[in-house]
């Protein structure tokens, strides 16, 4: 019995598959099938990537016929800038890729983005597939069609909406994931059951610990609920225009200053970023008497329990909180001239504030760092 499991994005004339299961890689070519219209395959990926699933991808290709053609970039996610963007690009018109091909992005968000974006903008938009190898990837970037790159004045502020023609999530390679990157990933699942959904937040305290243990079961029902849960935001909302889409974003807004100010770098993965800035985002709505302090307890804790950072101040960050809030009015979230922040009214119940002074925001991330 196959334990693949299959979750339909129906967007009007753009509908695709997020198929999520054990083994679906060493399938790949089966998998996409007719979509691979040509002998070679053009696939994008990093080089530690490349390193653990290059040989299988060559095997999975071969068994129908077919050739991948690799471009190997630096892992990390300073790749997400504009030289490797025109790297991608160049690879690709060299492999002759038309606008009916499908180009393969086999990596995490990075790889993802990157590769998503440059298919947007290639020929005035090709076909590609993600193959997403990380938590992270699999449960939010690779699914939604945002693609993007980071700039100097901040993170995915250039990019575009090129939905993905497949997504493939294979399971089986969360296993060869560094503990800290799973870890950063899981930050991702347990953002849906905050959003609207406090049985699934139930299920992550029961479960989540098993799933970054290693339960194959655990981590399939995550990614599957979580793919779902998504699903249903980007098609009520794939352009993030009514404001439902805008839910996904929680704890981002927090999260990207602390990124910003460690320098986009290796100190604090994206996935721990969001997770301290759940974190932030709950206690802030109990300051501002939307949410119980015993709730935001409940989920400072639970990351804490799956041995996960919940505190800015274990950051070590030498700034105050005027300074992480001027790295906020570079969101690409900002609206004339205000920012919208995601709040809750309690766990399962986050809403878009229009209401928030950034000065009050400062006041409070000067308490959190101290």
């Amino acid at each position: 019995m196959s334990t693949t499991r299959t979750i339909d994005v129906a967007l009007a004339g753009r509908p695709y598959e997020v198929r999520v299961g054990p083994g679906l890689l060493a399938r790949l070519g089966e998998e996409c099938g007719a979509m691979l219209r040509k002998r070679t395959v053009p696939m994008v990926t990093d080089a530690n990537v490349a390193a653990l699933y290059r040989e299988a991808v060559d095997a999975a290709l071969a068994e129908v016929g077919k050739e991948a053609r690799w471009l190997v970039l630096p892992a990390g996610e300073k790749t997400k800038d504009w030289a490797h963007l025109a790297q991608v690009i160049d690879f690709l018109l060299a492999e002759g890729v038309e606008r009916n091909d499908r180009i393969v992005a086999l990596g995490g968000g990075v790889i993802g983005d990157l590769t998503g974006f440059a298919a947007s903008v290639l020929k005035r938009g090709c076909g590609f597939v993600q193959v997403p190898t990380t938590l992270l990837a699999q449960v939010d970037s690779s699914v939604g069609g945002k693609t993007a790159i980071n700039v100097p004045m901040g993170k995915n502020l250039v990019g575009a909406f090129h939905q993905p023609s497949l997504v493939l999530a294979d399971t089986d390679v969360l296993g060869t994931l560094p503990p800290r990157e799973l870890r950063a990933g899981y930050a991702e699942v347990v953002k849906y059951g905050l959003i609207d959904d406090d049985a699934f937040f139930d299920w992550c305290e029961a479960h989540g610990p098993a799933l970054l243990a290693g339960d194959e079961t655990a981590r399939i029902e995550a990614v599957s609920r979580s793919v779902a849960a998504k699903a249903r935001v980007v098609m009520a909302d794939e352009f993030e225009t009514n404001g439902t889409r805008a839910l996904l974003n929680l704890g981002h807004t927090f999260g990207h200053a602390l990124e910003a100010e460690t320098g986009y770098s290796d100190a604090l993965l994206h996935g721990e970023a969001v997770a301290i800035g759940m974190v932030l985002a709950a206690r802030y709505s109990v300051r501002r008497g939307l949410m119980e302090q015993a709730e935001a307890d409940r989920i400072a804790a639970h990351f804490k329990a799956c041995d996960m950072k919940a505190e800015v101040r274990e950051l070590g960050l030498v700034c105050d909180g005027r300074r992480l809030a001027d790295h906020m009015l570079h969101d690409k979230k900002m609206d004339a001239g205000t920012l919208p922040f995601l709040l809750m009214r309690g766990i399962g119940r986050t809403f878009l504030a229009r209401d928030v002074e950034i000065a009050d925001v400062a006041a409070f991330m000067n308490d959190q760092i101290g």
